[in-house]
């Protein structure tokens, strides 16, 4: 079989010269912006992760503060102090308990004692000074959803104690069995 085709199987190719290649200014200028560019991946999950995240921090820390650090109600109470005591092994608070009466129509409804707690010590100093002299006070507290350990014993934070200076009330508790002068 005669064969007059070239074999290019058979024959060496010819080696080229690797010429240096010259960057026109054109290749130059892709190459640089190429180099200088991030390439950003569209990851919309992980952003959609993301703000759900914060999201809910966002939510949690809300919670924590309506719930520990506000107060939802602010309010007072009149009644005679009965003791008040310095408490807690590693969180030293005073707490304080006072005898309140509700009266309708000139008659004792009930009697009933009120504890609470007080910040600060020149509020925890008058109290104690008012505590069983049967003088008759007016707590100004702060009502909270939740009691931290450094705060006391209680959701009730007394911001204030000042003398109840209405002259037609009772100044001193009686007892349930003696009747109320008007």
């Amino acid at each position: 079989m005669n064969d007059n085709f070239d074999d290019y199987f058979t024959e060496e190719a010819p080696e080229q010269e690797n010429e240096p290649h010259v960057e026109t200014p054109q290749e130059r200028e892709e190459r640089e912006i190429a180099e200088a560019t991030i390439e950003r991946r569209h990851n919309t999950l992980r952003l959609v992760l993301v703000l759900i995240v914060l999201a809910l921090a966002c939510f949690l820390g809300w919670w924590v503060w309506q719930y520990y650090f506000h107060p939802y109600e602010q309010s007072q109470r009149k009644g005679w102090i009965m003791r008040v005591s310095n408490e807690g092994s590693i969180f030293k608070t005073y707490e304080a308990q006072m005898m309140v009466e509700d009266f309708a129509d000139d008659s004792i409804v009930a009697r009933e004692n009120f504890d609470f707690t007080i910040a600060s010590d020149s509020v925890a100093t008058a109290a104690a000074r008012w505590a069983g002299n049967g003088q008759r006070v007016i707590v100004s507290y702060d009502r909270y959803k939740g009691y931290l350990p450094w705060r006391g014993n209680t959701r009730l934070i007394a911001r204030s104690i000042d003398v109840d200076s209405d002259r037609f009330l009772i100044s001193r508790p009686q007892s349930l069995e003696t009747p109320v002068e008007p």
